[in-house]
């Protein structure tokens, strides 16, 4: 890592940031997922595309080393998601970054869109994002319905065992037990209200996709047993000249089940979106 930032973020909450990678070349800004922080990142900041590309990922709201805010209104409304992230444009300077975010930090990316807009930002890949929370009985079930019920519960041996259920659901394959491990330290690092919160939200952001004015990169995969294959198809049905990439046996997490083809199809969508300074 080369440096570490400390991110006035929207109502006074501070922010974690780290930076890798070549500091003159185009951005990359990592927006994890629901639980998760900047750790799951590190096949991509740790790779070949530090050599070319700015690598910024960030600690989330409630998550990681970010601060974490007892109020839920914190995490129920959209202004506090989108301004962190203009905060994080601004304050480390980054010249029309291309946004990544990973299930959740699809609707963060779209939280910020709505409100800021395209215009400081030079394109977005949704990975096995979220592009939408509503109620609708045309929508698949839940594939782990105890497990997410058992991430809220009140109970710690409770929220911990659905948090280990919730992971193994992550990959279409085990992961190496030291790995669970750490993923498992830093899902527990969120606490229920934060997780609660970030559940009670409903959003319907078609409008938004409609009107993305920015490349879109839409990464799904058809073994995700958590954002399931249909959430991809959604969002290639309403982004204008959205490109697909859909990986065939993979679970929740292709930049880290396949980090080499992830890794090359990032690299080759930011060379396709970088704007003149």
């Amino acid at each position: 890592m080369n440096r570490e930032y400390q991110i006035d973020g929207s109502d006074g909450v501070r922010l974690w940031a780290g930076e890798w990678g070549n500091p003159e070349g185009p951005s990359i800004l990592f927006i994890h997922g629901f639980m998760q922080c900047h750790l799951s990142w590190q096949a991509q900041l740790e790779s070949d595309l530090a050599k070319d590309f700015r690598l910024i990922a960030i600690d989330a709201r409630g998550h990681g080393q970010s601060d974490k805010p007892d109020d839920m209104a914190a995490y129920q409304d959209g202004k506090h998601w989108a301004g962190d992230i203009a905060a994080v444009i601004r304050q480390l300077d980054l010249h029309q970054p291309v946004l990544v975010g990973w299930s959740y930090g699809g609707l963060i990316m779209l939280d910020y869109c709505q409100r800021y807009g395209c215009d400081d930002i030079a394109g977005i890949n949704f990975v096995a994002a979220a592009v939408r929370r509503v109620s609708d009985r045309n929508s698949p079930p839940p594939t782990i319905p105890k497990a997410r019920a058992d991430l809220l519960s009140d109970h710690l041996l409770t929220r911990i065992s659905g948090t280990r259920a919730f992971l193994r659901a992550c990959t279409a394959k085990p992961v190496a037990q030291e790995t669970f491990e750490t993923w498992l330290a830093f899902n527990m690092l969120v606490p229920r209200h934060v997780r609660q919160a970030m559940f009670d939200r409903e959003l319907d952001f078609d409008p938004v996709l409609e009107t993305l004015s920015v490349p879109a990169l839409v990464t799904y995969c058809l073994a995700d047993a958590l954002v399931l294959p249909h959430m991809g198809e959604h969002a290639m049905a309403h982004i204008p000249d959205a490109e697909a990439s859909v990986y065939q046996d993979i679970g929740h997490a292709p930049f880290f089940e396949d980090s080499a083809r992830f890794n090359a199809e990032l690299a080759e969508f930011v060379r396709h979106t970088r704007r003149p300074a």
